[in-house]
């Protein structure tokens, strides 16, 4: 299915309101191979699933690294979190 509307670009494609929730896709793909022969849909689903698994094998990371980059987050999320305590609460008008 080539129309998709999923971009590399966008971290959070959901985060859009013109794009349809996750759900509708998979509801639309099921949709496409109940019309389509297995031969038309078949190599489309084989090229969505090997580029998936190019993308993770190229993705080398070490499991040093990945705990790393882990804690890393770990400790923005909880600054953020404390942050966001330490705010004087705003009344609303």
């Amino acid at each position: 299915m080539n129309d998709s509307r999923t971009s590399d670009a966008d971290p959070n494609p959901d985060a859009d309101p013109d794009r349809p929730p996750r759900y509708e896709q998979v509801i639309r793909w099921a949709e496409y191979i109940k019309t389509h022969p297995p031969e038309v849909w078949g190599p489309q689903q084989n090229a969505v699933v090997n580029g998936q698994l190019e993308s993770a094998k190229a993705v080398d990371v070490s499991a040093e690294e990945r705990e790393r980059v882990r804690e890393f987050a770990d400790d923005v999320l909880r600054a953020e979190r404390e942050g966001d305590e330490d705010e004087p609460e705003r009344d609303e008008e």
